[in-house]
């Protein structure tokens, strides 16, 4: 069985920023992709940014120089920086661990972006 814990998520004024963190526990044997997925109201839910097991790094577009992904192998964590938000960026963050073919989820972190 495996368990995602996110934290992180809250309400911020636009050109704010917060940092999401997800914990990853049980049979957990190898590093696997891991990343990042929101969902806002009325929205499918859409890939924010991920990170493969080498490394590499890939960003939704509109989020392209304002958020950052990256792991500890180790404690099994992915995190989501996140800066110069917008209020576009309102969704439910859930993170995303894939083994194989099978995909985790957090039970997702609101974030809200509004003055």
């Amino acid at each position: 069985q495996v368990q995602l814990v996110e934290s992180g998520g809250g309400l911020v004024q636009p050109g704010g920023s917060l940092r999401l963190s997800c914990a990853a526990s049980g049979s957990i044997f190898g590093v696997f992709p891991m990343g990042w997925y929101r969902q806002a109201p009325g929205k499918q839910r859409e890939l924010v940014a991920d990170t493969t097991a080498s490394g590499d790094k890939h960003y939704l577009d509109s989020v392209k120089g304002r958020f950052t992904i990256s792991r500890d192998n180790a404690k099994n964590t992915v995190h989501l920086q996140m800066n110069s938000l917008k209020p576009e960026d309102t969704a439910i963050y859930y993170c995303n661990l894939r083994i194989v073919t099978a995909n985790y989820w957090g039970q997702g972190t609101q974030v809200s972006v509004s003055s």
